[in-house]
């Protein structure tokens, strides 16, 4: 059973950083796309970052320039650095491997 776990969400003032990870157990790393969700209350969830398994990425345009989107496939790990946080960037993010989904991280930015 493949099983996602993220980290690195917390309470970080506008301006600053965060790093996510999301580390996948079972055999699905390697061989499918990766991608980072995200979900603010009362709002739908929207994709933030992707990477191909060749390691073509894309951004939403919000965060494009902010945020980068990496693996480690050694740890069958994949991040989201987050730079120059702004408050719109509050939300619950969501790793996702193939069909996997990670159980979310809060991200909270104060102004």
């Amino acid at each position: 059973q493949v099983q996602l776990v993220e980290s690195g969400g917390g309470l970080v003032q506008a301006g600053g950083s965060l790093t996510l990870s999301c580390a996948a157990s079972g055999s699905i790393f390697r061989n499918n796309g990766k991608a980072w969700y995200r979900q603010a209350p009362g709002k739908q969830r929207e994709l933030v970052a992707a990477i191909t398994s060749g390691g073509f990425s894309n951004y939403v345009d919000s965060v494009r320039g902010r945020f980068t989107i990496s693996t480690d496939n050694a740890k069958n790990t994949v991040y989201l650095q987050m730079n120059s946080l702004k408050v719109g960037d509050t939300a619950v993010y969501y790793c996702r491997v193939g069909p996997e989904w990670g159980q979310g991280t809060q991200v909270t930015v104060s102004s």
